[in-house]
């Protein structure tokens, strides 16, 4: 774990581990987002709205000990925070394309494309809505040349 990502209880979330053990995902997400009581639990809470908008039937998830993930046929994106950055990271970024220059971290990859946001920073929120789209409309469409190019079973 990196250095001031860990709440109080010693977990990311703020939860004991009984209690984070059977927490659901977006319980996870609002006691990150508590247990942070600052500007990153602040741009992490508008993240998670702006992604709630973009796209109402996303499906929020708590992985990697402690990572919120945010996905719709495939992950979306992830929501990191740090000491001095809240990272969105797509996981298909490299694939999207990005009229807006939003993203501005892990540009040297061939998958992943971050957007890291530091305090008091400004952003485009119709831009990044626009951005998640285009990510699940990759999602859902390598969704369906996947049900396509799979074999057809006798009987199915």
């Amino acid at each position: 774990m990196r250095k001031g990502t860990m709440g109080m209880s010693g977990t990311k979330s703020g939860l004991t581990g009984e209690a984070e053990a059977n927490a659901s995902p977006s319980r996870l997400i609002d006691a990150r987002i508590e247990e942070l009581g600052d500007w990153r639990g602040e741009t992490l809470a508008r993240i998670r709205r702006l992604i709630k908008q973009a796209v109402p039937e996303v499906v929020e998830e708590w992985k990697w000990r402690g990572v919120p993930v945010w996905s719709l046929a495939g992950i979306i994106c992830t929501g990191e925070t740090y000491k001095n950055v809240v990272k969105m990271t797509f996981v298909k970024g490299a694939s999207l394309e990005d009229p807006s220059s939003l993203f501005n971290a892990s540009l040297e990859g061939n998958t992943r494309r971050a957007i890291d946001f530091h305090e008091g920073a400004s952003f485009d929120e119709e831009a990044l809505k626009a951005l998640i789209r285009a990510a699940v409309t990759l999602n859902t469409s390598k969704a369906d040349q996947r049900r396509k190019s799979a074999p057809v079973r006798p009987g199915a």
